[in-house]
């Protein structure tokens, strides 16, 4: 029952104005007012409040092309280890976002396996360790509560995967940095040949291995202020979402007893309506609007569903962020050991001119041991030596501009982040309370019905 109900909720999404209506969530405050002021919403309103994109068309990517992932389709067929298995393909479809003016050439409509969607994400996050990469949606479904099916085949995660595919591509199309990326519209036109081309740009190779990250976390001996307490602050906000998402979870569950165990009143009062003569009609009228308030539950929770996505993504938002801190520990680590190692030439190079040695040493043994080395044996190590400082205050220096861009860019996107998930959260948060408020309305116009089926008895 529930699939059928949401295929008829995004059907329209589906074929039509998907990426469109993606967009408008995130219009001005006036319309925001404009909701608040009618809190009983209307199902188109409903489904714009739903919707979890709530991107600005400002860059030329999306200037040009609208995305949209238009269907999945259930396959079958042999994975790697050559076993049969079962899995989603979405179809992602761009055309032009003014067909009048033309744009770019639009290519294929590739079908994508979720598999793919995280090699681009892992390629994003390599090639660009500086952004605040958007997640993709779960793989499988978290926080389930004991009606919503835990499958990750169910056509009901499906659909929902379908539209958290959708607004991670939007997402990255409307970034100024990623959007221009040749492999990421090389995944939106081309169906051959792609997996080939990313792998061949070598970003496996860039990648930093996680024993290196944690090496590095643990290691850094003057880390940054500001990366510290955005770690911190990744985490607090997980922790923050994941509890709130568990609670929503037990409440549905509870909701969902409660509105079914309504059914019973409707029950009751049609058999007993069975026996009577003038109360017979309230007594079963009052009963039909207990069935019917019994058995909206269902919409009610589906849309919640949605409202639990918007929160979702954010806690996966969380990673990327900790991605970002993860690589600034690793390029201050190389930076404190690049220093590290310049002082050690420098020391060595004291030694070799004044003959004093500061710390134990086997050269210093050899010394001892063998005799001096000539003076043409010092100089010459000397001057290898000086080549070798100069080589590695080289390196200091550019670790050290490396450091400071990667600060100035990764705080760019810090700012940009926080600004967009301030404003997505609170206008998600007003929606829900909308839509409890609506929903407890509906609950209260049920009652007076039946008291009205009552009063005419």
């Amino acid at each position: 029952m529930r699939t059928g109900q949401l295929t008829a909720h995004t059907h329209t999404h589906t074929h039509t104005h998907t990426s469109q209506e993606t967009r408008t969530m995130a219009d001005s405050d006036s319309e925001e007012a404009a909701v608040l002021d009618n809190t009983d919403l209307t199902s188109p309103e409903s489904e714009n409040n739903m919707i979890n994109t709530m991107v600005e068309r400002e860059t030329a990517l999306l200037k040009k092309i609208d995305i949209n992932v238009a269907e999945s389709e259930k396959r079958s067929g042999k994975n790697t280890v050559n076993m049969q298995e079962t899995y989603t393909v979405y179809l992602i479809e761009i055309r032009p976002a003014n067909a009048a003016e033309g744009g770019l050439p639009v290519g294929d409509s590739p079908w994508r396996r979720y598999s793919e969607f995280e090699l681009l994400r892992t390629y994003l996050l390599v090639t660009y360790p500086f952004v605040v990469i958007p997640p993709l949606p779960e793989k499988r479904a978290e926080f389930v509560w004991h009606k919503l099916s835990a499958d990750n085949l169910d056509p009901d995660f499906v659909e929902r995967r379908r539209l958290g595919l959708e607004n991670f591509l939007i997402r990255v199309a409307s970034h100024s940095v990623l959007s221009k990326d040749k492999i990421f519209y090389q995944f939106l036109t081309e169906e051959k040949g792609w997996r080939e081309a990313v792998l061949e740009t070598g970003f496996q190779d860039k990648a930093d291995s996680r024993l290196k990250s944690l090496s590095a976390t643990l290691r850094v001996k003057n880390p940054d202020k500001s990366f510290t307490d955005l770690k911190q602050y990744s985490d607090e906000l997980n922790s923050a979402i994941s509890h709130l998402l568990r609670v929503r979870a037990k409440v549905a569950d509870r909701m969902y007893g409660v509105y079914k165990v309504h059914g019973n009143y409707g029950r009751i009062f049609s058999e007993w309506s069975a026996i009577e003569k003038e109360m017979g009609d309230g007594l079963q009228s009052a009963g039909h609007h207990m069935d019917t308030h019994s058995a909206s539950v269902d919409d009610i929770l589906e849309e919640e569903e949605h409202y639990a996505d918007q929160l979702k993504e954010y806690l996966f938002y969380t990673d990327a962020l900790r991605s970002v801190c993860r690589k600034h520990e690793l390029i201050q680590y190389e930076l404190e050991m690049a220093v590290l190692d310049l002082a050690s030439k420098k020391q060595q190079r004291e030694e070799l001119t004044t003959g004093a040695v500061r710390v134990f040493s086997l050269k210093g043994m050899s010394s001892k041991l063998f005799g001096q080395e000539s003076p043409e044996q010092r100089e010459s190590r000397l001057a290898a030596l000086q080549q070798s400082i100069q080589a590695s205050e080289d390196a200091v220096l550019d670790k050290n501009q490396e450091c400071r861009e990667f600060m100035r860019m990764s705080w760019e996107e810090v700012k940009r982040f926080k600004e967009q998930k301030d404003r997505e959260l609170r206008e998600a948060l007003i929606s829900y309370a909308i839509m409890q408020i609506s929903m407890c309305k509906k609950g209260i116009q049920v009652w007076s019905n039946a008291k009205e089926c009552f009063n005419k008895m």
